[in-house]
């Protein structure tokens, strides 16, 4: 059905066409024609979790929390919303979204827009969803940097009852210096405090909330190299590599290919393996990699796995094949029994 609607969608301006989706995914499921259930397949254990399937729904499509079952119809393992904020923010200016059709990408330059993370859990608390849900949290854009930690302290305290799992956002290229908590300082003294802060929540709230840290694909191996010892010495969960990418090798003589901000897509897919490779090589299984980049078919999820990857996620592929990727991707996994 997505390929008869795509031209449709593709008519309007990409982000009217987001929310367009988003509200046709919800009346859909409100009105039984979505699934139920995730695709069938092997569970897999990962961070303390069971996954029923190993494909999911990275952060971006949904930042609010607002169509969290519509989603799900589309019989993803696992959910992931935001990214969020302790207060609510516009974003950058619009035009901020581009598809750039010739090479199966989006660039994005959003710049964190959501309502707040109130406003965030006041929809997860009305949805009451059973299955996985992950919740991406990150910092207001006018908080300055030396600052940050606040804002993720902020965010983790208020979503840890209601997430299966947080992710940790430092790799955002359209939040203002935001990828400096990437550099080694910076991420030691960000990572001890959220460790510490996990550690009081999980006592007081009686359950444990794993904590993933979402990285990005413009690293050298040496930064790949510090980043996986950081993990592995503050203990944290998982790690899911990777956001977008500041390149623009492959798309510059596209229409829409200089505009700034992430782009994501098939042109990532390489760069993002390639991290994920480097990932496993240093972490040796201490850590699950969640994998996520340029998934454009069953193939580039094998792949991704195949690299490393426990599970993995997808966003941009949607737009060009819609929900159909999900249940290839799954399937895909499956058959090729790679674990």
């Amino acid at each position: 059905m997505y390929s008869l609607l795509r031209p449709a969608l593709f008519a309007l301006q990409p982000e009217t066409a987001h929310h367009t989706t988003l509200r046709a995914l919800s009346a859909a499921q409100s009105l039984g024609l979505l699934r139920s259930t995730p695709y069938a397949a092997q569970p897999r254990q990962v961070m303390g979790l069971t996954f029923p399937n190993p494909v999911g729904l990275a952060a971006g499509l949904d930042k609010n929390g607002e169509c969290i079952h519509g989603l799900a119809g589309l019989g993803f393992g696992f959910i992931e919303i935001g990214t969020i904020t302790p207060l609510a923010q516009p974003g950058n200016p619009q035009p901020r979204l581009f598809r750039l059709p010739e090479a199966n990408a989006v660039i994005n330059r959003m710049g964190f827009n959501n309502e707040g993370v109130d406003a965030l859990l006041r929809n997860v608390l009305a949805a009451n969803y059973p299955g996985i849900l992950g919740i991406n949290i990150g910092k207001n854009a006018l908080t300055p940097i030396e600052r940050a930690a606040d804002d993720y302290l902020t965010c983790l305290r208020k979503v840890y009852p209601h997430a299966s799992y947080v992710t940790v956002n430092i790799s955002s290229p359209n939040t203002k210096n935001l990828r400096q908590l990437q550099d080694e300082s910076a991420l030691n003294d960000l990572l001890a405090l959220l460790k510490a802060e996990q550690q009081q929540l999980a006592d007081r709230h009686g359950k444990y909330v794993p904590i993933a840290l979402k990285i990005a694909p413009d690293m050298e191996q040496e930064q790949v190299q510090y980043i996986a010892r950081l993990l592995m010495q503050h203990g944290i969960d998982g790690v899911i590599a990777t956001n977008t990418t500041l390149s623009r090798v492959g798309v510059e003589h596209l229409p829409h290919g200089s505009e700034g901000g992430g782009l994501s897509g098939a042109p990532v897919r390489d760069k993002s393996t390639t991290v994920i490779r480097q990932l496993a090589a240093e972490l040796q299984g201490a850590l699950p990699i969640i994998g996520v980049g340029g998934i454009l078919n069953g193939a580039d999820a094998v792949e991704k796995i195949q690299a490393g990857a426990s599970l993995v996620q997808v966003y941009s592929g949607l737009v060009y094949r819609g929900g159909a990727l999900v249940k290839e991707c799954v399937q895909a996994i499956e058959r090729a029994a790679v674990r």
